[in-house]
């Protein structure tokens, strides 16, 4: 690797008085390797730190929790914008806005301390898991699932490059990326980070992705402009979860456990990698955020590996006997950054308290910065040639966010995903063929690139509308290019009606974005018939189909392979949509095969092996290959069962259900509020994420004098509602609960209910008669009050209202 030696510099890492301390000899034969001078010198800076600056580099917070004050005061060693962070609270903020803030929490992190303690530069974390994803303008590449399907390492490599160009253009320093896990059920709702259920393949991409964003070790190269640092994630048995339910758990033996899910790490630590994630997930009942034999003795022990690990997103306190600000256990068990997003003050007085008393050894404090001071001085953030975000390689060079060459390597990583499970001779298309597109994610860049984009959960173009894209295409951007240039002509028609006859018609379909926690399945079944029912409208018309499938797994889609006369797993292919149809009109051949195995049974059991497979792991058509494909078995018990109707949960709006917000004198037009999340000043209705058990797994609603809030299902599922609550603060005013025709004055059971925790109210007819598919509060005086899930439910008649 290439170390930068540290200079004696005041404010960049050491003051200008220090001297490299004694225990380095003096010039004598050996001499002192870069590598050994690099460690004392970062010995001394640790020696001459207090306790306080010390916590500070353990501890990460996120931009919307704290100030550059904050930063002056306490010294984090870093910070990051979780997925729904933005500088100056806004997400959406142009690139400039993201590196002015680099810049002025840099400024804050180095101003003088006194008695001449070292100062340490801060560094910025971010989750740019496919391409800079959470910058207007960036290039979103395809998520993992799709490059795995790709099986190109020099592919991923370049595509890692030109992430961390992007990245560097706004400041931040390192990125929260590659996830190497090993998906082993589709029912995951990460499975679309994973490359593969195959842990060899898993390896060798998520270590091109390493070497493409760092730069390959003991080179010049490494860590220079152009680079940022990355992070291997998460250690480990992520993609092993029993059912496939993330943050579970992950049983068996250690050593069958390490072999295929551990499989990638040894991978990533030659590639370079200077982080590693803990992961949320229990192996035999242990979570990994305190699992010492795991943390410490397997992956530096066993593995070699020296770089730092960062928690996740308050991981520490799914700990047994932990909370969010009370863990020393994580520290002890080799954790090194704390990851808390908004406690940050309390965790770090409860730590340099814990120091105080003997609970946690001042030796394991320093090994902890020495490991995060080793990662910044091989970043080259600390010495005499640090630099000012701004003023780092390629910062602020705007137009390299979607540049033509980066937009042109996207294009092909999404032609080079597509793989071909059915072609009946129709792909492919024809010059000069009157193509109908019809679908409404046809034209849809949120849709086609899924979660971990702009926003934590992604969204559609009802969400994030089409100018949040600038420089993108969509699916049907590219089939229309593509279509004319060969003499055809193409029209969108998303419900699929036409007046001239199409030669073809190409639905494009898929799931709805989701991330994480959210986007777990019970089982396989693709439940949205959006694209069903189209396909089958044409096959009834002996108009020749093209299925277009976005989605982040591999599902059962028996019914759709049989109504179509091509179909095409697309997966999910980020910002270039026009790849997608440069397969399709034959301008690039199908070469993407299955890095997952295709499941024959919607029931959702793991297939990964050819039994139970109905395409086995890969597999894929090249566009000549038109040989039959008998048809599918349609039969799938999961079909019948009634999942239920959740209205809200896991930090998501149920399918078919959406809020809504207004004014109780009329004022203005009830508006919706997609994601359950936003600012309605038109209302007078604020709703934030919160975190009760997980990432906003929950809602915080503030409600002004005046203003309503709800939620409507599609269709009515009947049953009572149940809604699991916390009032946060007492109501100024009265509050009610309205369904239907029927109005209940709910005032006194909140007041009751206020700073008391969560709690659950059941709304039966005893109380609320008629109960309707729209329930809302309305409140005529402030009030602020957090939900994290509604229901409908069946319960035994006569069953009283309770709060």
């Amino acid at each position: 690797m290439r170390y930068i030696a540290l200079a004696l510099a005041t404010g960049l890492g050491l003051s200008a008085c220090a001297t490299v301390p004694s225990a380095v000899p003096a010039q004598t034969s050996p001499v002192a390797s870069a590598e050994d001078l690099a460690e004392a010198e970062i010995a001394d800076i640790v020696s001459r730190m207090s306790l306080e600056r010390k916590i500070g580099q353990l501890i990460q917070p996120q931009i919307n929790s704290f100030t550059p004050e904050d930063m002056e005061r306490y010294r984090f060693g870093s910070y990051l914008n979780g997925g729904n962070g933005g500088p100056y609270g806004d997400e959406f903020a142009p690139a400039s806005e993201w590196l002015r803030y680099a810049d002025e929490m840099y400024d804050a992190s180095v101003k003088p301390l006194p008695d001449g303690e070292p100062v340490i530069p801060t560094m910025w974390g971010t989750d740019a898991v496919h391409g800079h994803s959470n910058i207007v303008g960036a290039t979103i590449f395809p998520h993992n699932i799709a490059l795995g399907a790709t099986g190109d390492a020099e592919l991923v490599q370049r595509i890692g490059h030109a992430t961390a160009i992007e990245i560097e253009v706004t400041g931040i320093d390192w990125n929260f990326s590659p996830t190497v896990a090993v998906a082993r059920d589709d029912r995951w709702g990460r499975t679309y980070e994973s490359y593969s259920e195959d842990p060899d393949l898993v390896a060798k991409l998520g270590a091109a992705l390493i070497v493409g964003q760092q730069g390959t070790p003991d080179s010049e190269d490494f860590l220079g402009d152009g680079r940022v640092f990355v992070t291997a994630k998460h250690f480990f048995g992520d993609g092993g979860t029993e059912r496939g339910v993330d943050q579970g758990d992950v049983n068996g033996d250690i050593n069958a456990l390490l072999d295929l899910h551990g499989r990638p790490y040894p991978a990533a630590i030659d590639a370079g990698v200077q982080a590693v994630m803990a992961s949320f997930n229990s192996i035999n009942g242990r979570k990994m955020h305190g699992n010492k034999e795991l943390l410490t003795d397997v992956l530096r022990g066993q593995m070699g590996f020296d770089g730092l690990v960062v928690g996740d997103w308050n991981g520490h306190g799914q700990i047994k006997g932990c909370t969010v600000t009370d863990c020393p256990q994580s520290l002890m068990a080799g954790l090194d950054i704390y990851m808390v997003p908004d406690d940050w003050k309390v965790l770090m007085e409860t730590l340099i308290a814990q120091v105080k008393d003997g609970t946690i050894p001042m030796a394991r404090v320093d090994e902890a910065v020495t490991r995060v001071l080793r990662v910044k001085q091989r970043a080259g953030l600390l010495g005499e040639n640090a630099k000012r975000p701004s003023e780092r390689g390629v910062a602020g060079q705007y137009d390299l966010l979607a540049s033509l060459e980066h937009r042109a390597l996207a294009r092909e990583a999404v032609a080079k995903s597509q793989v071909l499970l059915k072609n009946d001779g129709v792909l492919p298309l024809k010059a000069g063929a009157n193509v109908l597109v019809a679908g409404s994610a046809a034209d849809d860049v949120g849709q086609q690139s899924g979660g971990w984009t702009l926003e934590w959960q992604g969204g559609r173009k009802d969400t994030l509308p089409r100018d949040y894209f600038p420089k993108a295409t969509s699916i049907w951007d590219g089939i229309k290019e593509n279509v004319t240039a060969e003499g055809g002509s193409a029209t969108l028609s998303e419900d699929g009606s036409f007046e001239a006859r199409p030669d073809i018609a190409i639905v494009v379909f898929g799931e709805h974005p989701y991330a994480e926690f959210a986007g777990d399945q019970r089982n396989l079944v693709f439940r949205d018939e959006e694209g069903l029912t189209l396909l089958r409208q044409f096959d009834e018309q002996d108009i020749p189909t093209v299925a277009v499938f976005l989605s982040g797994r591999a599902m059962w889609m028996n019914r759709e392979i049989n109504a179509a006369d091509a179909f095409v797993a697309s997966w999910l292919p980020g910002s270039e949509g026009a790849g997608v149809a440069d397969v399709l009109t034959g301008k690039r051949e199908a070469t993407g095969r299955l890095s997952f195995s295709w499941p024959a049974s919607c029931e959702g059991q793991p297939v990964n092996s050819p039994e139970g497979a109905l395409f086995a792991f890969g597999y894929g058509r090249t566009l000549s290959d038109n040989s039959p494909l008998a048809t599918l078995n349609e039969d799938c018990g999961a079909l019948s069962v009634v999942e239920g109707s959740e209205l809200f949960g896991s930090g998501r709006l149920g399918s078919g259900v959406s809020a809504f917000v207004g004014r109780l004198d009329g004022a203005g037009f009830e508006e919706l509020m997609p994601q359950m999340r936003g600012d309605m000043n038109g209302s007078g209705v604020l709703v934030r994420g919160f975190d009760r058990d997980a990432q906003e797994d929950s809602r915080e609603i503030t409600m002004r004098a005046g203003s309503y809030f709800g939620l409507e299902q599609s269709n009515n599922t009947g049953g009572v509602y149940r809604i699991a609550y916390e009032v946060v603060t007492r109501p100024a005013g009265t509050i009610r609960l309205r369904s239907g025709n029927a109005v209940l004055d709910v005032t006194a059971q909140f007041e009751l209910a206020t700073a008391k925790g969560f709690r659950e109210m059941v709304v039966t007819e005893s109380c609320l008669a008629g109960l309707g598919k729209r329930i809302a509060f309305e409140s005529d005086g402030d009030v602020t009050f957090r939900i994290s899930s509604v229901k409908r439910e069946e319960v035994a008649e006569g069953t009283e209202c309770s709060f």
